[in-house]
């Protein structure tokens, strides 16, 4: 299986990534089943997957619980990632960023994973009421005292639509120039996919250029990608793509000349390969410092992305799918 590296301290980790978020947060509720996930997670490992992305404000604190549970039995065979700096209310989400709160949120989540040491240690979101500064020294702190090793900045302004990509992170890269000053940035995650590729223009690159490793997050387009939803069939109340503008369903009728090029591709290289595969395959031609991290609590569907790291796009695919038409979203 192929191996990837995140950041110039060069921590190795597996071709495609495993992003937890699904199992216990934002995705229909009532399809959360614990047994599933743990399976599903174990089902990765066993498959090449290395990277388990969580946070602890997901459930909240629950998908890190749950994971704990698979670190506990196989923390050799994982690379994790969890993030900090953001906190659950009853009906918003407010960023604290706080020194004293990012050190007592670490402590607990090392608890809940069960670890003595988190791999990638992610500032969910900056506070505006504390300068990015003072939260990064306060995480530069933990990679000292050994409980975190290496540090990574989740992006600002994902969800493009109506601005052109290279404005879309200029936010971000400004709060990386800030931090970088602090303690070296191992790693940043920001959306990146066939149907939302704005990272390409400035944010990727900027990461290239500096050894900074990138997780690709919803590489599947929030499941779009798979070709495995159906237009008008509608979500649950508490799924984020109930509120999504490319997720009405004349959006996604509009946008099904995307899936038709996924597929189309997928045919020629067997039976057996998926639209789902292909547009993971497109992320990892990327760059090699580039991982992406699809989102998933089914077992079937976490050794089929696994999978896709042996997908090998020709010159010819690559064409097509460069000539996407842009996704269509109901804003636009």
């Amino acid at each position: 299986m192929e191996r990837r590296t995140i950041g110039a301290g060069a921590l190795a980790v597996g071709a495609v990534g495993l992003g937890c978020m699904p199992m216990s947060w934002a995705y229909s509720g009532s399809r959360q089943r614990g047994e599933e996930s743990l399976r599903a997670v174990h089902t990765a490992l066993d498959a090449g997957t290395t990277l388990l992305d969580t946070a602890d404000m997901y459930g909240p604190f629950t998908n890190e619980l749950l994971v704990g549970r698979v670190l506990k039995e196989r923390r050799g065979d994982a690379f994790v990632s969890t993030k900090v700096g953001l906190l659950v209310g009853e009906q918003h989400i407010v960023a604290n960023g706080r020194p004293g709160y990012v050190k007592r949120a670490c402590d607990a989540s090392l608890r809940r994973l069960q670890t003595d040491v988190i791999d990638l240690y992610q500032l969910h979101r900056a506070d505006p009421e504390v300068p990015v500064e003072e939260t990064w020294g306060a995480m530069a702190e933990l990679v000292r005292a050994g409980k975190v090793r290496a540090l990574g900045l989740c992006a600002m302004g994902a969800r493009g639509g109506r601005r052109s990509g290279a404005r879309l992170y200029d936010a971000t890269i400004r709060q990386l120039q800030r931090v970088q000053q602090v303690f070296p940035v191992s790693a940043v995650e920001a959306e990146l996919s066939v149907w939302s590729p704005e990272a390409l223009e400035s944010l990727l690159p900027w990461c290239a250029a500096r050894g900074v490793g990138f997780l690709a997050a919803m590489p599947l387009g929030n499941g779009f990608l798979t070709g495995t939803l159906t237009p008008g069939e509608g979500f649950e109340p508490d799924d984020l793509r109930a509120r999504h503008p490319r997720f009405t369903a004349e959006m996604m009728a509009a946008n099904q000349p995307i899936i038709a090029t996924l597929r189309r591709i997928a045919t020629r290289h067997g039976d057996n390969v998926t639209p789902a595969q292909v547009a993971l395959a497109w992320v990892l031609t990327r760059g090699s410092h580039v991982v992406p991290v699809p989102g998933t609590k089914h077992e079937r569907w976490a050794r089929e992305n696994a999978g896709a790291a042996d997908l090998h796009l020709s010159s010819q695919d690559l064409t097509e799918l460069a000539e996407l038409p842009g996704a269509q979203g109901s804003w636009d």
